[in-house]
Parts: structure tokens; sequence; C-alpha cells
């Protein structure tokens, strides 16, 4: 009998409240009926050559109606998505300003693009005219750039920092939170990660031959790769309970290959323990896998041994890659929302799995892949981020 790993005493981690705008919707509610929703038809990724002038590929696009920046300097798509995912909490946000001060709420955001696609604009305009447009400037496509522009939105006077670890980046924003918390820095922070799709990030995935035509479909014997997405996905983390938990994390470096994964997903399974042995867990307390589950032929094989070496076949699992695509720095923020949103649900629905249900021979069984409801609450989730260079981050979240 295994013996059970001992937690580390730190003081608990809240995920208070959330924000997320993606191809599945703007706020908490239209994302919700759509990921939980009944109609497993519905394809909420576009086709579009806006990005990929030689071929049609799926994008996650956004086409909600995006708020506004005030500040000129700071006013990019990227972080127009941002603050369209942030308005819904300005209320919480301005009662922790009141109540723990301007210095004690820290702001940590993980992005890849920030104002890229901008930039593109500019140099596009640049190329006409001879001159960059009045409105541009380089500090808008600074990695720093959503961070900082939050911060000075807001007015707040804690730690600012943003983190920019490709697709692991909203997780391990949200890991940095919890150790600005546990550590006393701070009293909030809202974190969480943003991303928007731009033509570096499509044609630069593209040039790697794993972007797919198709809806992308994770674990599939017949997966063709990848389709890119765009969002953004933050909390207001706290020391005060609340309905959910961050109860573990655990971050890793395979440093096996500039983009390609160990391939036995050794980096990615030390991870997920370290996650399980921060929480005091046993793999068995955990109900639920959100995969991070690109549908690129090495990502998914690797996950798949590395998750059934921990938890076995019959594990509940999902990948919500076709829904919203890869979001890039965003997927670990907003796929912690998908699974902050089904730990508060009372009939045990999961994020959906949509593949075309063939079984690839070559992978390890998984049982309980397309679990579409538990038998009970979902009581502790696992989120899963890979990303290039073998850096790896596991979220677990637990129902309080």
């Amino acid at each position: 009998m295994s013996k059970k790993p001992s937690r580390l005493k730190m003081p608990p981690v809240f995920l208070n409240s959330a924000g997320i705008i993606c191809s599945l919707g703007s706020g908490l509610q239209s994302v919700q009926e759509n990921l939980f929703g009944d109609d497993a038809e519905t394809c909420y990724l576009k086709q579009s050559l806006e990005y990929s002038t030689d071929r049609h590929l799926p994008l996650g696009l956004i086409d909600s109606t995006l708020s506004a920046v005030s500040i000129a300097d700071e006013d990019t798509r990227n972080n127009r998505v941002l603050t369209t995912a942030l308005i819904p909490l300005l209320p919480e946000i301005e009662a922790y300003k009141t109540r723990f001060g301007l210095h004690r709420i820290a702001v940590v955001m993980g992005t890849s693009t920030s104002g890229i696609s901008d930039g593109e604009k500019a140099l596009s305009y640049h190329r006409k005219h001879k001159e960059f447009s009045t409105h541009y400037h380089y500090r808008k496509q600074e990695i720093s750039s959503p961070s900082r522009y939050v911060a000075q939105w807001l007015g707040l006077r804690g730690p600012v920092f943003s983190v920019s670890s490709a697709c692991t980046s909203g997780a391990k924003a949200l890991t940095s939170a919890a150790r600005l918390l546990q550590l006393g820095v701070c009293d909030a922070v809202i974190a969480g990660g943003v991303d928007t799709i731009c033509h570096m990030t499509v044609k630069g995935f593209s040039s790697l031959e794993i972007t797919s035509q198709s809806i992308c479909n994770p674990f599939s014997l017949n997966r063709k790769g990848m389709n890119i997405g765009e969002g953004a996905g933050v909390f207001i983390l706290t020391r005060e309970p609340g309905c959910v938990r961050l109860a573990g994390f655990g971050e890793t470096s395979d440093a096996y290959h500039i983009s390609a994964p160990h391939p036995e997903g050794r980096g990615a399974e030390r991870a997920m323990r370290q996650a399980l042995q921060q929480a005091g867990m046993m793999p068995e307390t955990v109900n639920y896998i959100n995969f991070h589950g690109t549908a690129t032929e090495h990502n998914d094989k690797m996950e798949a041994m590395a998750v059934h070496r921990i938890f076995g076949a019959e594990i509940a699992c999902s990948s919500t890659k076709p829904l919203t695509g890869h979001t890039l720095a965003a997927a670990g923020a907003i796929e912690a929302v998908f699974c902050w949103l089904s730990l508060q649900r009372e009939d045990g629905k999961l994020p959906p799995h949509h593949w075309d249900g063939q079984i690839d021979p070559e992978l390890p069984e998984l049982s309980g892949i397309a679990t579409k409801r538990l038998n009970g609450k979902l009581m502790t989730a696992m989120s899963n981020s890979f990303a290039f260079g073998g850096n790896n981050a596991s979220l677990i979240l637990s129902r309080e």
C-alpha cells in the first residue's frame, strides 16, 4: 500500500472569483451554457484565411464585443480582451482595494503574444507610409503590457509582473499568485492568462507542421494536429475561504527539446506528482483531469502515458481544445476556469471531450476519457498545461 504524501504546511489559497472570454462566449454565464450544453454538434471554431493565406484553418476566434482600454499607450486588442474578462470582477476588486489597501493587491498575468497583433499592423502601416502610426508604441507588444496595464488601470501598487513560459503561462501565473499569498507578500492577487491570435503564432505553429485543417481530435487515432485560439481567463485569489481552493500545484522542466515534450512524459508526470504531494492527496482523490490535450501526435501520447502511470485507466478526463482551440498562454487559466465552474455544479457534469471516438492503440488505455458526468459531485479536479522546452504545470482545484 502506497504511503500518503505529506502535505506542505502552507496557508490555503482560494480562487474566489473568475472572469473569462473565449470562443465559447464572454462572461461566466455564456461560457458555462455553451461548455455544458447538450448540443454536442455545435462547433465554436471558425474556418478562416485571415492569418494563413495559403489554407483555411479552424480558429478559436472571439466574436464578442470587446471593452475599451482607457490608457492610450496600452490600447491593444490583447488588453481589450483582458479588460472584457475583468470588468465583471470590478466591484469585488474595488471592495478589496478599500479593505486591504492598494499596496496589498498584486497583479500577475501570463501572456505570449501580448500586443504583437498590433505590432504586425504597425509594421504593415510602416511599409506603406514609411513611418509608424502616431498611435503605435513598442511598449504595446512588451510581455509586461497586460500586467502593467491592469495595475495602472485599477490603481494598484502591489507586486506586478508577467509570466511568459509559452503554453503554461496562465497556469504558472496562478502558481505565482499562490506563492505571493502564502508568503504574506499581499492579501489578494488578480491573476490569469491572456493571448490573442496573430500572424506570428498561426504561421509559427504551422511551420512546425502541427496545425490541423480540421477541428482537432485529441487522443484519437486520427488526430492531425492542433487549432489555435484566443481568450483570457482571470481569477481573484486570496487566503479567505471560498468555494474552490487551489489545493496544489507542480512545476517542472524536461529540458529535453526546444519544442517537443519528453517522449515518455517524465516531466509531466513529475509535475502531477508534485501537485498531489503539495495537496496531500493520493491519486484516487482526483475525480477528473482536464488534459492539455492539443491533439498533436507527441503531446497526446506523452500525456496519456504520464496520466496512466499515476491514475490508471479509469480516471474521468477530457480535453476542451476542440471547443476553444489552443489559447496558448491563456490556456492554463481558461481551463482552470472550466474546472472552477465544474466544481460548483451539483450534477457532476464535466467539460466535454469532442472527438471521433477512435482509440489509438499506440496510447495506454484511458477508458475514462470523454466521461460526461460523475456519479455525484465533482470534488477534486486536476488541470494540466505543457509547453515548449518541456515546461510543465499541473494544478489541483478542490471543492470546499
